[in-house]
């Protein structure tokens, strides 16, 4: 059987490219494409030696540092790829991998990581953000994104079995696509984190600090409670307003950025680890509870697929229902009233859940299942 992998772009290795290495230590035969490949040297070793086959983009001017500008060619672009010589066809997508071009006596499964969000529902935030909401760059924008929803919700169709990164994606995927899809949760490196059961008497919260991370609100509900400490880890560009949610708290410790063996370490010995965003998935939170470290979480999102809240048999945290300060500081006092139901053990048996040779088998067993029945 011969296997092609479809990937977005390369330029870091985050958190696609985590699928993407778990892909292809699955289908090790499988050739490799994707729209450009600006990946550093340093990086690669993930693609076991792989070279990407790659799309016209990678020539284009300027595309090394500015490819994302080229985003309007891109579904051009990843329908130049011929697949026509391979049986089984992974995309990997959080933009345009899904809509290579596959025939009838193909299987193509795509991996969502989400819906394009800027061309959705974010589109508004986004333009905003990025200083295009207003003027002829804004109108073209908008014109843009506009043929972008169309073509994205018509190549959604030539994809046989959607794979959402968690139930929210799913959701999204429903709401966008109209299309139903099966849940398999990323891959987290579950391993590289050890159980503590000894926990210390400081709460953690370690994120970089942009804005929908949401961390202002942690901080601002520590400040609210002195009795209590908060070590923050982490930097970015809203640094200025957590601070300044945090006042002249002296409950509240700032570490910036830290090295992942001390990140790894406070995580093991926090009492309990915040997390105020709403994430597609979450991997931050699989890796808190892999150390044992229970959870106080928004209640939606993909947290909601990690996180096991009281009056679950074997709770490893707690959910606040808004995202703000009253919330938090309700959701704390409700974790301590529940602090002897939430085990480090438990904590540690739900994150298994989601380990890399778990993601494997999910997604060799659901290709296994389609071609059988085809």
């Amino acid at each position: 059987m011969k296997v092609a992998i479809v990937h977005e772009w390369l330029d870091t290795y985050a958190g696609s490219e985590r699928v993407l290495e778990q892909l292809l230590l699955a289908w090790p035969e499988a050739d490799l494409f994707v729209v450009c490949d600006f990946l550093p040297e340093d990086e690669r070793g993930f693609l076991g030696g792989k070279v990407p086959r790659t799309s016209f983009i990678q020539r284009l001017p300027f595309a090394r540092k500015h490819f994302r500008k080229y985003l309007s060619l891109m579904p051009l672009a990843i329908e130049q790829f011929d697949l026509s010589g391979y049986d089984l066809v992974l995309s990997s997508s959080h933009a345009v991998a899904k809509g290579v071009l596959t025939g009838p006596g193909q299987l193509h499964v795509s991996y969502i990581h989400s819906p394009m969000r800027y061309a959705w529902d974010l589109q508004h935030q986004y333009l905003r953000e990025s200083g295009m909401d207003r003027g002829i760059k804004g109108v073209l924008t908008r014109m843009m994104l506009h043929r972008l929803r169309i073509w994205d919700r018509a190549s959604s169709a030539g994809v046989d079995v959607l794979v959402a990164n968690s139930s929210y994606i799913a959701e999204r995927i429903r709401k966008v696509w109209r299309r139903e899809s099966v849940v398999v949760h990323p891959p987290v490196a579950v391993s590289r984190f050890t159980l503590r059961r000894e926990k210390q008497d400081y709460y953690l919260v370690a994120s970089r600090m942009v804005p929908y991370k949401r961390i202002e609100l942690v901080a601002g509900a520590f400040r609210r409670m002195p009795g209590r400490k908060l070590v923050v880890i982490g930097d970015g560009p809203n640094m200025k307003a957590v601070r300044e949610a945090a006042g002249d708290a002296s409950n509240i410790t700032f570490l910036g950025r830290v090295s992942q063996p001390e990140l790894i370490s406070r995580m093991q010995g926090a009492r309990a680890s915040l997390h105020a965003a709403e994430e597609d998935f979450g991997i931050a939170i699989v890796e808190a509870q892999a150390c044992g470290t229970p959870m106080i979480a928004y209640g939606r999102g993909g947290a909601l697929d990690i996180v096991r809240a009281p009056p679950a048999n074997e709770p490893t945290g707690v959910f606040f229902d808004e995202q703000t300060e009253d919330s938090i500081v309700a959701a704390v006092e409700r974790f301590e009233a529940f602090d002897g139901a939430i085990t480090p053990e438990a904590c540690r048996a739900n994150a298994m859940r989601f380990g890399e040779a778990v993601f494997r088998d999910a997604m060799k067993g659901l290709v296994a299942r389609e071609l059988q029945a085809r």
